[in-house]
């Protein structure tokens, strides 16, 4: 699996030529490489399963997070070519793209009850993520079960694609 993620919060004028290559550097660049030492390893056997982690922001804009968002859509584009390239060669590639759960990286944004409240009332299901909600699909992505499933993005968000998605809650 290739997961690398980090951000920088700020109003896209406020983005500095460091902020931006930070981000893209370690959530775009850091994942085509780790894939890349991985899939050397699977083409001669002619098998293997790539997951990627992309993000709801894989497919939605989000305000003050435009690098981010740029990096996570390109893990989903890049995904979607791998998925083309190594497919001759017995392996699939798929991306993740999780909603919002609690990580060291948004843990700010999760102190602030407020913020929190209001971001649950745009879940369908009603809470943010947890880790182990993610365990199923992992499972399901490395197993021979997904053989026929490559290049895709699987949204673990608790329902918050589905439409009904309102502006998320400004962080204070």
């Amino acid at each position: 699996m290739a997961n690398a993620g980090c951000n920088v919060r700020k109003p896209s004028l406020e983005i500095t030529w460091d902020d931006w290559n930070t981000v893209l550097d370690t959530n775009l660049r850091g994942t085509f490489f780790t894939v890349q030492a991985a899939a050397r390893h699977m083409l001669p056997r002619r098998s293997g399963r790539i997951v990627t982690i992309g993000s709801l922001t894989s497919v939605f804009g989000y305000a003050g997070l435009a690098p981010y968002c740029a990096s996570r859509g390109g893990v989903k584009q890049m995904t979607m070519s791998l998925a083309d390239e190594f497919g001759p060669h017995g392996i699939t590639v798929n991306c993740i793209a999780p909603g919002w759960f609690r990580t060291a990286q948004n843990d700010v944004l999760y102190r602030d009850e407020e913020w929190v409240r209001s971001l649950t009332e745009r879940i369908p299901l009603r809470r943010p993520g947890r880790a182990d909600d993610l365990d199923g699909i992992v499972v399901f992505l490395a197993s021979d079960a997904s053989a026929y499933v490559t290049g895709q993005t699987l949204l673990v968000d608790g329902g918050m694609s589905t439409g009904s998605v309102r502006a998320l809650p400004q962080a204070r």
